[in-house]
């Protein structure tokens, strides 16, 4: 793991770091509940799919697991698309499907489920990671059992707000990155990848990718670490009037196409719309018919607003080749 003081991290931090609540570990437990009872067995009585992960379980037993970073062996008792349920000694956990070593990242959703429930019945050296008495559940990793004793415990108490860390992305979901920190694992929000807009997570990272990242708040007690990517780089919004002034011309390259319009990159984690008034056409005409994702096309800037991080462009046909770069040789007919 990389690990050194961000030069800017004073800077780039916001003065209150986000809240690690509840919602932190929603990607990855977000098909718990739907787990259907045929790919479970029961527990004393009760289906797995009614039973509560960590019912009646003494917490603070629990806890004391989670500090001393105990690894201990539990039963695979069923699983659900996201993960495996486990039995431990005095109560349930949940293993999400990124905390098993032998996790491959292509699999379809048949052969996902197919190699789930190879692991039903069987024994599993794991880790607890996560415990929250107040939604009774225990989340527990493979992967952390793979560690010594103490690198937990040890990357807590040297993980300060603004480190800047190097990790491998361990899941994508739809909110966002996970991350190992080599012990611990963090979150990249996906509102924390880019200065630009992100469609989804898997745009930017994939599973095994190593990435480097910020930290933005830590919660030792949970075991939660807020990360960011995009506040290691300069905001692009802050320079973006002077870099493209109303009237200027530049090359982008067209990112989106929706109904209205198309959005365009004019640099990294910087886009604007081309509204389809804007394309010289009559607004019935479906975008795709003009611009399409990928191509590169010359744009006029008509208005910057970096406080909404939103810029509106004009098309422009002309030869794009013959432009490069912003530039300001004309601003007739902008409106300012």
């Amino acid at each position: 793991m990389k690990y050194k003081e961000h030069p800017e991290a004073e800077q780039k931090v916001p003065r209150q770091p986000p809240e690690l609540d509840d919602s932190w570990w929603a990607a990855v437990l977000a098909d718990e509940d739907k787990m259907p009872t045929s790919h479970s067995k029961p527990l004393d009585g009760k289906s797995n799919a009614s039973l509560e992960l960590g019912e009646e379980a003494d917490w603070e037993a629990i806890q004391g697991l989670l500090t001393q970073e105990e690894v201990m062996d539990c039963e695979v008792v069923g699983f659900n698309r996201g993960g495996l349920l486990v039995d431990g000694e005095g109560f349930h956990g949940f293993v999400p499907l990124s905390h098993l070593v032998d996790h491959a990242t292509n699999f379809n959703e048949v052969e996902r489920e197919e190699h789930l429930a190879g692991y039903v019945g069987a024994p599993l050296t794991l880790k607890i990671i996560e415990c929250d008495p107040q939604r009774g559940r225990v989340v527990l990793s493979e992967r952390a059992a793979q560690t010594e004793p103490g690198t937990r415990q040890a990357l807590f108490e040297n993980l300060s707000i603004g480190n800047e860390l190097t990790g491998k992305v361990t899941n994508v979901t739809e909110f966002g990155v996970f991350v190992d920190l080599g012990g611990v694992e963090g979150l990249v929000h996906i509102s924390e990848l880019s200065w630009g807009r992100v469609g989804h997570p898997d745009e930017l990272a994939r599973m095994g990718d190593e990435i480097e990242v910020l930290v933005l708040s830590i919660d030792r007690h949970r075991g939660r670490v807020a990360l960011s990517r995009k506040r290691l780089y300069p905001n692009p919004w802050e320079s973006a009037v002077k870099q493209y002034p109303i009237g200027c011309q530049t090359e982008v390259t067209i990112t989106d196409v929706v109904d209205f319009g198309a959005f365009a990159r004019l640099e990294e984690g910087l886009e604007g719309l081309i509204h389809i008034t804007e394309m010289g056409v009559s607004r019935r005409v479906d975008p795709t018919f003009i611009v399409q994702v990928g191509e590169q096309v010359l744009v006029r800037v008509l208005h910057v607003d970096p406080a909404r991080q939103r810029m509106s462009l004009r098309l422009e046909y002309e030869d794009a080749t013959e432009k490069k770069g912003p530039s300001t040789d004309s601003t007739d007919g902008v409106d300012g």
